[in-house]
């Protein structure tokens, strides 16, 4: 069965013209022009995927997109946020809130076609099994999707869970934006890009005792990120 997309955007041109070439490459595609619109639809709808503007008539996509974070049913529904402003803040607030990805407007529809198809794969079931990842108190369910410290849940949109996974699989080994991008088979980095920057932050705030002071998730100054093969806090 084909991926069902949300599209929330108050450009009744745009929605038509990206409803229309997704629907041509095999996704069923409802939009919706209002925050109200949206709202109405993820409460009677199932979605595999949302692309949510930022500037709507009747409030903010940050707005909506702290809502889903918070909604037990769709904290997990694969977000992207489109942005018109440009500024590089209105895209790290979006991340820091749990959007998955972000594509600056004007765009072009194949790069949106590639972006949600990313998004998709990273939400599918891994077809590795059952493997569980055990770091001190804690642990990385890669079959049920879900990371916990000593049992309890951590609060990572699917995005985040598949960066710290990357990380974590190659426990010890300093991996860099462009490797980590790679493994993630995301778009490649841009000139002002703090996608992984922001999502490190966040995962950082799910798994580490001190977030300002890690002890996981470790920056490699002027390299990129190391997961830590032995956690001290957890000796």
């Amino acid at each position: 069965m084909s991926a069902r997309l949300l599209l929330i955007d108050d450009d009744a041109r745009l929605t038509t013209m990206v409803g229309d070439y997704l629907r041509g490459h095999g996704y069923q595609v409802d939009t919706a022009g209002s925050l109200a619109a949206g709202r109405e639809r993820l409460r009677g709808e199932a979605y595999d995927a949302l692309v949510l503007d930022l500037m709507l008539p009747d409030g903010d996509g940050l707005d909506l997109t702290r809502e889903l974070r918070a909604d037990a049913r769709l904290k997990r529904l694969p977000l992207l946020m489109l942005t018109a402003r440009g500024e590089p803040l209105d895209r790290v607030v979006g991340l820091e809130l749990g959007a998955d990805d972000y594509l600056p407007k004007p765009f072009e529809p194949r790069e949106l076609l590639a972006r949600i198809k990313a998004l998709l794969r990273r939400a599918e079931p891994d077809t590795a099994g059952d493997e569980l990842l055990r770091f001190g108190r804690l642990e990385i369910d890669m079959g049920a999707r879900q990371a916990r410290i000593e049992g309890k849940a951590c609060d990572l949109t699917g995005h985040q869970f598949d960066l710290l996974c990357v990380l974590a699989q190659s426990a010890g080994r300093v991996l860099s934006r462009d490797q980590i991008m790679d493994a993630l088979k995301g778009h490649p980095i841009e000139a002002f890009d703090r996608s992984i920057d922001v999502h490190v932050s966040r995962i950082r705030a799910c798994i580490e005792d001190d977030p300002k002071c890690p002890k996981r998730v470790l920056t490699v100054r002027g390299s990129g990120y190391v997961f830590a093969r032995k956690q001290d806090a957890d000796e």
